[in-house]
């Protein structure tokens, strides 16, 4: 175990321990960060002292932010502790993200932008958007190129897959692009579109991509279910730093394991079921909170709930009815009802959310015809809301 960690430079940023939460739609909202960064380092229940790492929001789309809409600009609402404040974008039309990029440095709306070439969902890729849209080579130089130039002092990221599927890769090709355009770094996702969250990331490319581009930083995802996960990556493909998402799902805690990673401690987190209903129960009041309402806050918090409780000895009728709470007082009658005195359960830490492989990728007629040609993309393939 290392005693110390390269800091990750991201611009004039310094990301040490070298993690980063990846933006995740409809998760990686301010109360999510909020808890994540608390256990990251905070000195206080709301996470005052920021955290250590990189928080990134969820998904903003460039036409919903351009236009203001409001769902969009409740999504970018920072906590004043939070620095860097740390905005991804999604966008196809490189004019339009040139306005949305440019309309959060000239209204100091965040301090880094991540733009997503990642997400592999339908409603994404069918319009040429994210992992699809590194596939056209021109188009993504013509975004990456607005993208830095509207950002002024403001550094600009990418984060990837592999590519579509096994027949059409893009990562290296991607890379090379991003390095010649200015980006400031890169974050790689060692599946493709294709695989979604099935399977094994493969760690390899994210070696190779780092070999490729040696100017800059590069980031590796997928699989990192643990401290010691992140760890082994960092040893064994040489990259700069871990981006964690679906490890970090109902297990916000895991922050603190990182940060003790890093920092050569092995002082990891191993919280009892009480622990983790009173994070809960945090969890969905400051949702309430963010939203504006109690009840809102606590069905938001539902899609929550299996993953707190994966792997403790909670009956399938109780796990129902808290799947269905809507109140504070709710959720915390059912959980005091558990045996809280259980312990951390062998086998929970492991794949979280959709592991779902082999999918068949939506995309627009002829996209695959030729990898440079972009006729057909423009400002209509812009989603006009962003999050989940």
């Amino acid at each position: 175990m290392p005693t110390t960690a390269t800091p990750l430079q991201i611009g004039p940023h310094t990301v040490q321990p070298p993690v980063v939460l990846a933006p995740m739609a409809g998760i990686t909202n301010a109360p999510f960060r909020t808890l994540c960064r608390h256990f990251a380092g905070g000195e206080s229940e709301d996470g005052a002292s920021g955290g250590k790492g990189l928080f990134v929001s969820e998904m903003i789309t460039t036409r919903a932010l351009v236009e203001r809409n409001e769902k969009t600009m409740q999504l970018i609402r920072f906590d004043e502790t939070e620095r860097p404040r740390s905005i991804q974008l999604y966008g196809v039309d490189p004019a339009t993200v040139g306005k949305a990029v440019r309309m959060i440095a000239e209204e100091d709306l965040a301090d880094h932008i991540d733009l997503n070439f990642g997400c592999p969902v339908p409603k994404v890729t069918r319009k040429g958007g994210g992992s699809a849209l590194p596939y056209k080579r021109n188009l993504l130089r013509a975004i990456l190129r607005e993208a830095v130039s509207g950002a002024g002092d403001l550094p600009v990221t990418m984060k990837m897959r592999k590519g579509i599927d096994d027949d059409h890769i893009t990562y290296l090709d991607a890379g090379r692009i991003a390095v010649e355009e200015g980006v400031a770094s890169i974050a790689l996702h060692g599946r493709t579109a294709a695989q979604h969250y099935g399977g094994t990331a493969d760690w390899d490319a994210i070696a190779r991509l780092k070999e490729h581009v040696p100017e800059i930083p590069v980031l590796g995802n997928g699989d990192i279910w643990s401290a010691e996960d992140a760890l082994r990556m960092v040893r064994e493909t040489g990259c700069d730093g871990v981006v964690v998402g679906r490890g970090c799902l109902g297990r916000p805690w895991l922050f603190a394991d990182l940060v003790a990673a890093f920092e050569g401690r092995d002082d990891f987190r191993t919280p009892q079921l009480r622990e983790v209903a009173d994070v809960m129960v945090r969890h969905a009041t400051l949702l309430g909170e963010w939203i504006g309402d109690e009840s809102k806050g606590v069905v938001d918090f539902r899609k929550h709930v299996a993953w707190y409780l994966k792997g403790f000895a909670v009956g399938s009728e109780m796990r129902k009815r808290l799947a269905i709470t809507s109140s504070l007082q709710e959720l915390r009658a059912g959980l005091d009802e558990l045996d809280l005195d259980q312990p951390w359960p062998a086998g929970a830490d492991g794949p979280r959310g959709r592991t779902s492989g082999n999918n068949r990728v939506v995309l627009p007629d002829g996209w695959l015809k030729d990898p440079y040609d972009c006729a057909g993309v423009g400002e209509d393939a812009e989603l006009d809301t962003s999050g989940g």
